[in-house]
């Protein structure tokens, strides 16, 4: 009796343990079931609300492909081939003055005058004497051809009057130097003497211009010397008249200033009655154009991404889209893409709040 309950025990058993199994199979599946149900829902709920999503209103600018160049900008000022401080080349006092400002000038022409008083009665006393010992000499030579007197009186006679005469040129040449001469074609700039003054050797006296050989110049840092060659194109921007010029570059020095380590680059102008010599010339020198029109875009809408690469947003299909971008040669606020966008994309003109695949709605003023 007591070997037949032991039976019924583990048969009682056994079945309890089959039943659990088939238990926990049917709830596994019944989570399994309910866990695919939550995905389903969760994914319905995500897609509403994407559907629920306003789109961003944004500006983009329609892309189209240009030649690209790029400048370097230095800061000059605008000076004269020919810009001369006339000085006197002897002391003495200023007694006479020929020009005002303003005057045209011709080369070698007198503009002020010096005491030459002294100078002038050293010249009539020494020419009266100069005179005389003319005559003796030509007396003193014609007897000589005929055989009378002596050598020794006729070259005696002859070396006074050669003495005589290099005397006079001497003092002839210290009254030219009383004179203050201008040694250009000029227009007179400045007068900085007055009669009764005292000058000096040095001191500046008349400043004279020829403002028909104007050019600007500007001092450049040597790192910049392969990159700047003659004839290259250049804007000449005068700020203080709000104007420009086009022009060309005419010369690059090819000495680096060891002090200031820089070296000279002149751009030649010509005459033009609104520049004045020192006013501040700013030079953009275009140091490079690209062979094949490219796309630009401003610098400020391009971003840089955790690898370190640069990306754009732009309008495909009215959604946000993230491009990548090579960029090559900058120039103020712009910059040369050379791939990752082409002609007709819509760059769009912001920053911020932009999500790869976000709908958006572009503004009616946007250019396009």
């Amino acid at each position: 009796m007591k070997k037949t309950i032991s039976y019924l025990s583990l048969i009682l058993i056994a079945s309890c343990s089959s039943q659990k199994e088939n238990d926990i199979k049917t709830l596994l599946k019944q989570e399994a079931e309910l866990k695919k149900q939550l995905a389903e829902i969760e994914s319905k709920i995500q897609s509403l609300k994407k559907d629920s999503i306003q789109p961003l209103l944004v500006s983009v600018e329609k892309l189209s492909a240009d030649y690209f160049n790029s400048f370097l900008t230095f800061q000059g000022k605008i000076d004269a081939d020919d810009n001369i401080a006339v000085s006197s080349e002897m002391p003495g006092t200023v007694t006479k003055i020929y020009v005002n400002v303003g005057d045209n000038v011709k080369a070698g022409q007198v503009l002020a005058e010096t005491d030459a008083r002294t100078i002038m009665q050293s010249i009539q006393a020494l020419q009266s004497n100069l005179d005389f010992v003319n005559e003796l000499y030509e007396k003193q030579k014609k007897l000589w051809e005929q055989k009378i007197g002596t050598e020794v009186q006729y070259l005696q006679v002859k070396s006074q009057k050669e003495n005589l005469e290099k005397t006079l040129a001497s003092l002839q040449e210290q009254l030219r130097m009383t004179k203050i001469i201008s040694p250009i074609d000029g227009t007179i700039d400045a007068i900085d003497i007055k009669v009764g003054q005292l000058v000096a050797p040095g001191m500046p006296a008349i400043r004279v211009i020829n403002f028909n050989k104007l050019k600007a110049k500007a001092d450049v840092p040597e790192n910049y010397i392969s990159q700047i060659h003659p004839n290259d194109k250049v804007k000449i921007i005068l700020p203080d008249n709000n104007d420009s010029i086009n022009s060309r570059i005419t010369y690059v020095s090819r000495t680096i200033n060891p002090y200031t380590r820089t070296f000279n680059v002149e751009v030649y102008i010509g005459n033009n009655s609104k520049l004045h010599p020192n006013q501040v010339a700013i030079l953009e020198i275009n140091n490079y154009t690209s062979t094949k029109p490219v796309i630009s875009i401003p610098i400020n809408f391009i971003q840089t991404d955790l690898d370190g690469s640069k990306f754009v947003y732009i309008v495909e299909n009215n959604k946000v889209k993230k491009v990548k971008i090579s960029v090559g040669k900058l120039s103020k606020d712009k910059a040369e893409i050379l791939s990752g966008l082409n002609e007709n994309d819509l760059l769009i003109k912001t920053t911020t709040n932009l999500q790869e695949g976000s709908p958006v709605l572009i503004e009616n003023n946007s250019v396009l």
